[in-house]
Parts: C-alpha cells; sequence; structure tokens
C-alpha cells in the first residue's frame, strides 16, 4: 500500500539546545508542531506514534520517548507510540514501521518523529556515546574518535580495492558544504572554509582518524524532525478539503530494508570481489527500486543519501547505480550530483553540512525528499523534481533503509 506524506518540518540544526536551557522534550515540541501546522492536521487526528532516537540516554539520561512526545504534546494522550532505535537509521526504520501500520490497516494517520540531542556533553564524551553502535570493546579499540575511525577502515578498503583519490572526497565536501549555504535550516549555513581546507592539508584540513580529515566527517548537531505518513485513504479526504488533487500529494512509493552483521571487519571480509562493497546496501536500494515499480537510478530526479562522510557517500553512489564498483570518482569528476547534474544529491548540504542529528536523519531525508517531489523545497528545490530516493545508513553500514518518495501520480 502507498502511504502518504502530507506534510514535514524540522528544528535549525545549528542551534544549541543546551545553551539555550532547552532538551528532548522542547525538540520534540518544535518538531512535531512544526510537522502538524504543515500539514494542516489537527492533532487529535493522529492514531499512532512512531519516534526514531539512538542515544537519548545516552547523552541525556532519557528513555521512554515515546511518553516524552506526549508530553511534548498533551493531545497525543493515549495514543500508542513506540521508540525506534537502529543507530544513524533510527529515523528510517520509525518510517517503515510507521508505514506498515498503515498498511496493515491499523490506522489511517502516523506521527514519525526523530529526534537526537548531543551539544549537550563535550566531544570526546559524544564521541564515546555515539561508539556504543560499534561493538564495544572488539572494534574502534583505543580510538579517539571511533566512527571516524571506523570510516576511515572502509576508506582504506576501498584504497586497496580500486585507489581512493584524495580529491574526490574533497570535492565531495565542497559541494556538501556549498549547498548547505542556501539551507536556512543547515548548521554549516553560514561557516566560511579556505580552499585548502578540501585538500590533505595538514593545518588548514587536519586529520582526524587514519586517513579522513576533518572535512570528510560530519559534526556533532542537535535537532528533530517530524512528518505525517497518511492512509490513501486519509490522504484522498484531506486532499479534496484542501482543493488539492491526491496525485500532488507526496507518497512512498518503496522501501528497501536489510541488515548485516555489526562487525565492520565481517562485512568487508565477505565482500565479492567484483561487486559492491556492501551488498545489503545494494539489495536495499534494489528493493526500493522494485517495489516503487522504478526501473533505477536513470528513474530519479534527486536523491538524499547519507553522508556522514565523504567515503560513505561516495560508497553510497556506486550502491544505487550512479556507477559501478570503484568507479564513483567519476561521478564526482563529472558533476553529475551537482545542483545542476543529471541526479543532484543532498541539495540541502547532507549530514556534512546540513547537520546529523542522529535519530532524525532518517526522517530529515524524507521530509527534503518529500518537499522536492511537491515543489516546495524552496531555495533547495531541484527544479521538475518528480522521484526522489533516500538512503539512511545505521553503524558502519550495519542497517540499510533506502525509500523512493514520489509524487501521487505514477513514478
Amino acid at each position: 500500500m502507498t502511504a502518504y506524506i502530507l506534510g514535514g518540518a524540522q528544528t535549525d540544526f545549528a542551534r544549541n539546545w543546551a545553551k539555550e536551557g532547552l532538551g528532548l522534550v522542547d525538540l520534540l515540541r518544535e518538531a512535531v508542531e512544526g510537522a502538524l501546522a504543515d500539514a494542516s492536521v489537527d492533532a487529535a487526528d493522529v492514531e499512532v506514534l512512531h519516534v526514531g532516537n539512538h542515544a537519548g540516554e545516552l547523552f541525556a539520561g532519557q528513555s521512554q520517548l515515546g511518553g516524552l512526545t506526549v508530553s511534548a504534546v498533551p493531545a497525543f494522550t493515549g495514543l500508542p507510540s513506540t521508540r525506534h532505535e537502529a543507530a544513524c537509521a533510527s529515523g528510517g526504520t520509525a518510517l517503515l514501521a510507521a508505514d506498515a501500520d498503515l498498511g496493515a490497516g491499523r490506522y489511517d494517520l502516523a506521527l514519525v518523529v526523530g529526534v537526537e540531542l548531543m551539544r549537550n556533553v563535550s566531544a570526546d564524551d559524544a564521541a564515546a556515546n555515539l561508539g556504543s553502535a560499534a561493538w564495544a570493546g572488539r572494534e574502534a579499540v583505543g580510538a579517539t574518535f571511533p566512527w571516524p575511525a571506523l570510516f576511515a577502515e572502509v576508506a582504506d578498503a576501498y584504497d586497496e580495492r580500486w585507489g581512493l583519490d584524495p580529491a574526490h572526497l574533497g570535492a565531495i565536501a565542497r559541494g556538501a558544504f556549498a549547498n548547505a549555504r542556501r539551507n536556512p535550516y543547515a548548521q554549516a549555513r553560514d561557516w566560511n572554509f579556505e580552499p585548502a581546507a578540501f585538500t590533505p592539508d595538514d593545518t588548514a584540513n587536519p586529520l582526524v582518524e587514519g586517513r579522513l580529515r576533518r572535512t570528510d566527517c560530519g559534526r556533532i548537531t542537535d535537532g528533530a524532525a517530524a512528518l505525517l505518513l497518511a492512509s490513501p485513504r486519509y490522504a484522498a479526504a484531506w486532499a479534496r478539503a484542501r482543493g488539492r488533487e491526491p496525485s500532488g500529494v507526496p507518497c512512498l512509493r518503496g522501501f528497501g530494508h536489510r541488515t548485516d552483521s555489526l562487525l565492520l571487519a565481517d562485512k568487508l571480509a565477505r565482500r565479492d570481489p567484483g561487486g559492491p562493497l556492501f551488498p545489503h546496501l545494494a539489495g536495499a536500494v534494489s528493493d526500493a527500486y522494485r517495489r516503487a515499480g522504478i526501473g533505477g537510478v536513470a528513474d530519479l530526479d534527486v536523491a538524499e543519501l547519507h553522508d556522514c562522510f565523504t567515503i560513505s557517500s561516495l560508497v553510497a553512489f556506486e550502491h544505487i547505480g550512479l556507477a559501478a564498483p570503484g568507479e564513483g570518482g567519476r561521478v564526482v569528476e563529472e558533476g553529475v550530483t551537482d545542483p545542476g547534474g543529471s541526479l543532484p544529491v543532498n541539495p540541502g548540504g547532507g549530514l556534512l553540512a546540513l547537520g546529523h542529528p542522529v535519530g532524525a536523519t532518517g526522517v530529515r531525508m524524507a521530509v527534503d525528499a518529500a518537499r522536492q517531489v511537491a515543489g516546495t523545497a524552496g531555495p533547495i528545490q531541484v527544479e521538475g523534481a518528480r522521484t526522489a530516493l533516500t538512503v539512511n545508513i545505521g553503524g558502519s553500514f550495519t542497517t540499510a533503509v533506502a525509500t523512493v518518495i514520489s509524487r501521487g501520480g505514477a513514478a
């Protein structure tokens, strides 16, 4: 069954909520109220809540985020709620759970919200908290920053197999920050870098872990994003009441969801020499294409890809079909994913520059994809966009969630 995205919202990812004396409940309230207003939906119409969050217990000492969402919006009192955790793919799994609820006919209108508060602790503490999504005590042992260390291993594996040009990673970072400057919600919209910050310059772009440098790495971000997901029956009535055609309402047409071993070393050891680094990621994307009834990457107009590190972006290009394994650098060189390219990627800045509040990212991607296909993305709009792909990754490519979002008519 197709589910429709009636509206959504995100918080300003540049804000430091703890410095403002605010916390998770405030993040939830702002995102949820923004989504309800964007969709012109009354909170009383919502029937079920799905919350994506990775580490509320570690950063804020807070669990039970379903109940906290009700505390944020008391009109939700009495509704069923579930919190979903899949590291950086927590928001994506929350979205798929809501879609399954609607597909099963249990409910007609779901609220999906993702949230993470991470800037309330030191950088070292944040790195340790996020490291819980790796296998504790077995990988990234001794690393100051576990995730840069693990994704540096991904870069090493890529380099060993095909060769890795640092200039390609620098170009990906440069493009992300350029895109973010047009996005009023982006964490890095006002940041400025000298040209050397996107090169292997030890002063302007120092090493963080392994071969990965500062601009190769996503930043710690506070934020929340929310959307309203509706059944065809509810969406049709909603559209009629507003004088709109259901064919113009964004919908979730297809999805893919696969999981591999927690250990990065296990995944890299099993790789097919002639295939992509992470077959389950390619499989999740293929599942989304198939379920959406599209032929593949050529049918897309825009994509939101999980670029927590520049190397994850390069890997994603190959796993969605933009390039053969080992040829992702060509995509960068030819400007394929630039705003004016054949498939603009992360026009709002992506995780590198828009920001990566871990539990919110998968929901934020869906909100931005829906706005793109509805033509309401404002300064980051891709002209003529009708079909979008999102790819949300948890851990070291452990959890893969892909969705195809298009207008309600044929993709």
